[in-house]
């Protein structure tokens, strides 16, 4: 509560240079069919230097610690301030002793309609419902950072997933969906509810696993590496077990396709039989790349 305290503190107090994220934002309006595109390209400059120049924060990363990330707004209807819209994050983090980035957070918001007039000030009060537009964003900002903080300590992204439930917690006042427990099963509440909940803790276990033991040691020592993943992986069925295709797997699966088929699919060979098993039992409609795992 004290570090939750202290990060809410730092960030009413002011921002500074940007300490924790890399971020390219991008604002497509083609399905609006609008010949002046101007302030959707107000928009996305606005937001890029909302999100890379506010300091969220209380810690300081080096440059190349920084957590790399994309946000892509589709805006499907625009009339007047009113905007209709779909959000794509992507977020990655670098594996030690290599180039490779290895794909942490992978969220398709359905849920994003917002309010926005050009030029209008971006700020940010955790206290606060001012803009459903700031609020998702921000939203997202602690929860990218929160499973990237899981990913070097193990329960490393608890206090930032607070942050995120208190915006949750505020925003639910409003009539904007995504923010309540009976906006579906894949909305920014279900989501925080799961990263928080007793039912997924093995969740926060398997990403420091995966990520410290699997990815980080894979340029040193492959096989153990991937048998660290391996292990981590067959870890979550037991949540599968408890909430088949839960929304906090597919999710976690969206990030890690690729990289689990190419993983298993060269290097030193390891028995996969029990991997395989899981894989399927956990994400079946990701069969095709786990077909293409060789054993």
């Amino acid at each position: 509560m004290r570090k939750l305290f202290t990060l809410l503190t730092f960030l009413i107090v002011g921002t500074s240079l940007a300490q924790e994220l890399r971020c390219t934002v991008t604002v497509n309006a083609e399905q609006t069919a609008r010949a002046d595109q101007q302030i959707f390209k107000t928009l996305e400059t606005q937001l890029q230097e909302f999100i890379n120049e506010t300091q969220w924060t209380n810690m300081s990363m080096a440059t190349q610690e920084r957590i790399n990330c994309d946000m892509v707004i589709n805006v499907s209807n625009y009339d007047g301030d009113n905007f209709v819209a779909t959000l794509q994050i992507l977020s990655s983090r670098p594996a030690y002793g290599s180039t490779y980035s290895s794909p942490v957070y992978n969220y398709n918001d359905q849920q994003f309609a917002f309010k926005y007039v050009e030029f209008q000030p971006l700020n940010f009060n955790p206290n606060s419902f001012d803009s459903n537009l700031i609020s998702v964003i921000v939203f997202h900002i602690y929860t990218m950072i929160g499973l990237d903080a899981d990913t070097f300590e193990e329960g490393g992204g608890e206090s930032y997933f607070e942050i995120a439930k208190q915006i949750v917690n505020t925003a639910a006042s409003s009539n904007s969906v995504g923010w309540k427990s009976t906006d579906g099963v894949q909305s920014r509440f279900r989501y925080n509810d799961a990263l928080l909940s007793n039912i997924y803790n093995e969740f926060h276990n398997v990403m420091y696993q995966y990520h410290r033991l699997g990815i980080d040691r894979m340029s040193e020592n492959p096989k153990e590496a991937k048998e660290a993943m391996a292990a981590s992986i067959s870890k979550l069925r037991t949540i599968n077990d408890r909430r088949p295709n839960s929304f906090l797997l597919r999710t976690f699966f969206d990030a890690k396709e690729a990289e689990i088929s190419a993983a298993f699919s060269g290097g030193p060979s390891i028995d996969i039989a029990k991997l395989m098993e899981d894989l399927n039992r956990m994400a079946p409609t990701k069969r095709s790349s786990w077909e293409k795992v060789r054993y």
